[in-house]
């Protein structure tokens, strides 16, 4: 039986690598793709989602909309790397006919757990907006999901919009708070530790056969991988998002350590930092698993053998 799962995404560039990924992978049942405020606004990141859906052929997945704004905060967006459409350009011409079913995605998410109680595992690439939404209307949730992945946050290195936060984290810092004192019994964090160290490049891009996946990534990515070797002098795309749906297809490419961790909501420099308690001064019981190590050979050859439509033959 196939796992149960539901993704929740702000769709630029590397969320829709994810769907990309989530879907072709063959792996879940998917129940739905959820929607937020975060990289782009709720209504775009929504076309999106219904974008990279139709590009799939994939009618069957329901998008439900959620939260069009942070918990208490006003919206940032990420136009500089993802533009401002959210997909480098890529697709914008392209007309929407997947629908946008009825209902609020904080709403979808505790019906879908509540519905299939120890079966959901639940995969956020955006702001944690919906899952903190959901945990404050029905608290006891926590008990029946199988698992939280989330992508956000950095431990051990600079941020990737302040000098101290990842995006999601710093777009959403009271919602991230909410997640991590939830006490949901297995949740596993992606950040930049590790999403840095995945980096998509064009000699990846030539082993993916299907035509229409490869252009569209290699068009996605193209002002992304500008941007990147500006900063870092790489050509490259980190994966954040799609690292985040490879630990869900795959535990084995990133070795996770629990730790007591908080988050910064309150600081004029360090809103949204991740703290993470390594020497456990604070004394308080371990609440996150914090991915610290990746295989990033492993996550690349299992991203390629997807796309490629390989994966369940090699498994």
């Amino acid at each position: 039986m196939k796992e149960k799962l539901i993704l929740d995404v702000d769709t630029g560039i590397d969320d829709a690598i994810g769907i990309l990924l989530a879907v072709k992978s063959n792996a879940f049942d998917i129940l739905g793709i959820t929607t937020v405020n975060g990289n782009v606004s709720l209504d775009q990141a929504t076309t999106n989602t219904c974008k990279i859906l139709d590009l799939l052929k994939a009618d069957h997945i329901p998008v439900i909309k959620g939260a069009a704004t942070p918990l208490l905060r006003e919206p940032f967006f990420e136009h500089r790397i993802h533009g401002e459409d959210g997909l480098g350009g890529a697709l914008k011409e392209a007309a929407v006919t997947h629908p946008v079913s009825d209902g609020f995605a904080p709403d979808f998410l505790i019906n879908s757990i509540l519905s299939f109680s120890g079966e959901v595992t639940l995969v956020f690439t955006g702001p944690l907006t919906n899952l903190a939404l959901a945990v404050k209307k029905c608290p006891q949730i926590t008990k029946h999901v199988k698992e939280v992945i989330f992508m956000g946050g950095v431990v051990k290195g600079p941020g990737n919009v302040t000098p101290t936060a990842e995006f999601n984290s710093y777009v959403d810092p009271e919602a991230a708070k909410i997640v991590l004192h939830a006490g949901f019994p297995s949740i596993t964090q992606v950040g930049l530790d590790v999403t840095r160290k995945a980096l998509l490049t064009k000699e990846h891009l030539e082993y993916i056969k299907d035509d229409t996946l490869r252009e569209y990534i290699s068009q996605s990515t193209n002002d992304y991988q500008q941007k990147y070797f500006g900063r870092y002098g790489i050509h490259a795309c980190a994966m954040h998002d799609p690292l985040a749906v490879g630990i869900a297809i795959n535990k084995k490419i990133v070795e996770t350590e629990k730790y007591f961790v908080d988050i910064e909501t309150k600081s004029e420099l360090c809103d949204g930092q991740l703290i993470c308690d390594f020497q456990n001064r604070l004394n308080k019981k371990a609440n996150l698993q914090i991915s610290l190590k990746v295989d990033d050979h492993a996550f690349f050859q299992m991203f390629i053998d997807i796309l490629n439509g390989h994966f369940e033959e090699r498994e």
